[in-house]
C-alpha cells in the first residue's frame, strides 16, 4: 500500500478556486469582486508610474548582477521599510528586521520564531480575519492553540470593540500572541479608532500579550502612510511594549508577484534587537536562504529618491481615491434602488474590502444567476468595481437581498 496515496486530500484554497472559476466563466458581463488585487477603471492590473520609473533606472544600471542578497535581505529595503513604518525621527536601533517572501512570509517567520522561542499557549486571531492567518499558525505555530476574539458586531457593520476588549482582557494568559491588523482590516474594512488603539495597547501591557501587527495596506488604505501606521507608531512610543510587524509591499506598490515583505521585531533596547537579528536570519537560512532581489531594488529606489517618492505618494492617492469613489458609487446605486438593509458601512469602511452580509446561499445565487463573484463569507472587494459595472452589481445585489 502506498504511503503517499493514503494521505487525506487537501481542501482547495477558496480564494484561488474562485479566481479559477471566474476565469472559466464565459459570460461577458461577469464581475470579479473576490481577490485582494488592485484593478484600474478598466478592471485591469495597474503598474504604478513610480514603479515604472524605478524599473527604468534599474534596467539602465549595467553594474547590477543576479547574485543573491544577504541573509537579512536588501539593506536599502530593510532600512527604508523601518522608516516607512516608524518614521525617520524615532530611534530605529530597537528594531530587528529581515526581508521576507511578502507579507505571508513575514507572518510565517513571526509565527515560527514566536512558537519556537517562547512557546505561547494561545494565539488570538480576530473573528473574522484573513483566512491565511489561521493556516500560517496551523503549520508554523505547532503546539499553539488558536483562539478568536470578537471583531464584527452583530449588525455586521461596526467594530465590536467591547467584545474585543473584554475577551483580550478576560480570557488571555500571560505570553499569549494576538494578531492585529494595523489598518484596513481584512475582511471587514473596519479599524479601531485612535483611542481604541490606546486601550488595546494598555491591554497588551496589562496582560503581557505579544502583539503581531499585519500591515498590508500602508498608504494604500487612506493615501496617508503615517495615518495607516498610527497603531504601530503608538505601540512603539509606549516604550515598554515588545511586539512584531509583518509588512507587505504587494498592495501599496502593486508588486504582487515579486513577493516582497519585511518582518520586524521591536525590543526595549538596541541590545535586544542585535541579539534577535541573527536568530531570524538563521531561521530564514534553513527555509529559503535568500529573498528575491528585483522587487526589493524597485522599492528601495522609490523610497530613497525624493522624486520617485513624491510620485509614489500620488500613486497611493490615485488608488485610494478610486476605491473611495467606487464605494460611493455602489452606495448611491443601492440607495437609488432602495436595496434592503443598511449600506452605510460602505462609506465608513476603509481599504478594498467590506462585508455585504450576504449568506452563503445568496453569494452562490449572485454567482450563478448574475455571474458576480464574492468570497463565500460575503466579502466584497471594491477594486473590482468600475463605472461601467457598478450599476449592474447594484441591480444584482437588489435582486438577491430584495428591496425595502
Amino acid at each position: 500500500m502506498s504511503t503517499l496515496a493514503s494521505l487525506p486530500p487537501a481542501k482547495p484554497d477558496p480564494s484561488f478556486s474562485l479566481i479559477a472559476a471566474f476565469l472559466a466563466d464565459e459570460n461577458e458581463q461577469k464581475v470579479d469582486l473576490c481577490p485582494g488585487f488592485y484593478r484600474d477603471e478598466n478592471g485591469l492590473p495597474w503598474i504604478l508610474p513610480s514603479v515604472e520609473q524605478a524599473k527604468a533606472r534599474i534596467h539602465g544600471d549595467k553594474t547590477l548582477n543576479h547574485e543573491h542578497l544577504p541573509l537579512s535581505g536588501h539593506q536599502g529595503l530593510v532600512r527604508k521599510s523601518q522608516e516607512l513604518l516608524f518614521g525617520q525621527s524615532r530611534d530605529l536601533q530597537r528594531i530587528a528586521s529581515m526581508q521576507t517572501v511578502s507579507g505571508t512570509g513575514a507572518n510565517h517567520v513571526a509565527a515560527k520564531f514566536l512558537a519556537a522561542q517562547f512557546r505561547p499557549k494561545n494565539v488570538w486571531i480576530s473573528d473574522p480575519s484573513w483566512v491565511n492567518h489561521s493556516e500560517i499558525w496551523r503549520y508554523a505555530g505547532l503546539g499553539v492553540q488558536q483562539r478568536t476574539y470578537p471583531y464584527l458586531s452583530k449588525s455586521g457593520q461596526e467594530l465590536d470593540f467591547q467584545g474585543l476588549a473584554d475577551t483580550l482582557r478576560g480570557q488571555t494568559t500571560v505570553g499569549d500572541v494576538v494578531i492585529l491588523h494595523a489598518c484596513a482590516h481584512n475582511p471587514t474594512g473596519i479599524d479601531p479608532t485612535e483611542q481604541q488603539w490606546h486601550e488595546i495597547a494598555a491591554i497588551c501591557r496589562e496582560k503581557k500579550l505579544f502583539a503581531v501587527f499585519d500591515v498590508a495596506y500602508q498608504g494604500f488604505a487612506s493615501g496617508d502612510v503615517a495615518k495607516d501606521a498610527y497603531a504601530i507608531a503608538h505601540f512603539y512610543d509606549c516604550l515598554d511594549l515588545e511586539f512584531a510587524v509583518a509588512q507587505s509591499f504587494s498592495k501599496n506598490f502593486g508588486l504582487y508577484g515579486e513577493r516582497i515583505g519585511v518582518v520586524h521585531f521591536i525590543g526595549l533596547g538596541a541590545q535586544t534587537s542585535q541579539h534577535i537579528t541573527p536568530m531570524l536570519t538563521q531561521l530564514s537560512r534553513a527555509e529559503i536562504t535568500s529573498c528575491p532581489s528585483y522587487g526589493a531594488r524597485i522599492i528601495s529606489e522609490i523610497l530613497t529618491d525624493k522624486t520617485l517618492y513624491a510620485q509614489w505618494q500620488e500613486d497611493l492617492l490615485q488608488m485610494s481615491d478610486r476605491m473611495k469613489r467606487m464605494r460611493q458609487s455602489l452606495y448611491d446605486a443601492l440607495k437609488a434602488r432602495n436595496a434592503r438593509g443598511s449600506w452605510d458601512h460602505l462609506l465608513t469602511n476603509i481599504g478594498m474590502f467590506s462585508m455585504t452580509g450576504l449568506s452563503g446561499s445568496q453569494v452562490a445565487e449572485l454567482r450563478e444567476r448574475h455571474h458576480i463573484y464574492l468570497m463565500p463569507s460575503g466579502r466584497l472587494s471594491v477594486t473590482g468595481l468600475t463605472e461601467a459595472n457598478v450599476d449592474r452589481v447594484a441591480v444584482a445585489l437588489c435582486d438577491v437581498v430584495g428591496t425595502n
